[in-house]
């Protein structure tokens, strides 16, 4: 039975939750999450993975909301702590189960934000940190955020799980209050996940942080699907802007836009499509696509997408070593775990 690695999924550990119903101005976030028992009831999460799942390996990643949306910059960094402690501890009682976690980090405080990277690594083992495609509405590739970008690649070496967020109080409309129809998730998410990462290539930060390794949600967003689109529109950037800055990026990067779009790393998470994740390998290339399920935001409330995410994979006919690389190969050299899986 070969082992297959479930990099991007989530957990939230008793006291974080604890946290969130205490301080949550969101009713929705805290009716989605109290009610997802596998998010938080993990030897519930365990059962079912010994159960059905005995191959799987995850790899945990905190729920949101993150730190800066449940604190302000002098609370975050607490709450922060309190989700990695839970998360290690979960690790430690369950290696078999969750080899590894990933950290979180209070972005709204970035001082504390570089402490608690340092000592989740360092200290508790994680590898690697989460962050989310805005900080509490703030585009990542703000001077302010580039510290953390800088300290996860160049001292520690690790990767970046990032997640999109958007609330719904961002309406879908200018003449409406908030997203209706969920619309916000479905559709805003990929969105979210699109923009973010042009905002990282567009701003030089892979021209700075080329090691840089960031691992994009749901397969990359719009951004394979669109990739024809993005790899054309792009290379005339500045022919519609009146704004003169825009026309100068394009000679600031040292490849055409679409190459820095494939250094990103992307998940199988689809909802169990295959064809979106044929798109999604042939973008970014077999190489660059992780096994992921998104446990347990499904509506099975946990073993639905690990079983339907195995099978869009198992749908493609992909070769052996492709699969392997997918399933197991890409996480493990992303975690530098080799031997320890």
């Amino acid at each position: 039975m070969n082992t297959r690695i479930d990099l991007y999924n989530h957990v939230m550990p008793p006291r974080y939750l604890e946290m969130l119903k205490q301080h949550s101005k969101d009713a929705g976030i805290v009716k989605r999450m109290s009610n997802l028992r596998m998010l938080w009831d993990i030897e519930a999460r365990v059962a079912m993975l010994r159960e059905k799942f005995a191959e799987v390996r995850q790899v945990l990643t905190l729920g949101l909301p993150p730190p800066e949306l449940l604190g302000g910059p002098a609370f975050s960094p607490e709450l922060a702590r309190i989700a990695n402690d839970g998360m290690a501890e979960m690790c430690r009682k369950w290696p078999r189960e969750f080899p590894a976690f990933v950290a979180s980090l209070p972005m709204n405080n970035v001082p504390a934000a570089l402490e608690e990277m340092d000592r989740a690594i360092g200290q508790l083992g994680a590898r690697g940190i989460q962050l989310c495609t805005s900080v509490a509405g703030r585009p990542l590739d703000e001077p302010e955020f580039l510290p953390v970008f800088e300290r996860i690649t160049r001292h520690h070496d690790a990767p970046i799980w990032m997640h999109p967020v958007r609330p719904a109080t961002r309406a879908d409309y200018a003449n409406e209050p908030k997203s209706k129809y969920e619309i916000w998730q479905v559709l805003g998410w990929p969105f979210e996940t699109s923009v973010a990462m042009a905002r990282i290539v567009f701003s030089g930060m892979f021209v700075r942080l080329p090691k840089m390794r960031i691992i994009t949600h749901h397969c990359g967003g719009m951004i394979p699907y669109f990739a024809g689109r993005a790899e054309t529109l792009w290379a005339q950037l500045g022919s519609r802007s009146v704004d003169g800055e825009e026309t100068e990026v394009l000679k600031r990067l040292q490849k055409p836009p679409i190459e820095y779009f494939k250094m990103f790393y992307g998940d199988t998470v689809l909802g169990g499509a295959a064809a979106p994740l044929a798109c999604g390998i042939a973008f970014f290339g077999a190489d660059r696509v992780v096994f992921a399920s998104d446990c347990p935001f499904d509506p099975e409330g946990g073993p639905m997408f690990i079983r339907e995410g195995i099978r869009s994979v198992e749908e493609l006919g992909l070769p052996e070593r492709d699969k392997r690389k997918i399933y197991f190969d890409n996480a493990v050299k992303l975690l530098r775990m080799e031997g320890k899986l």
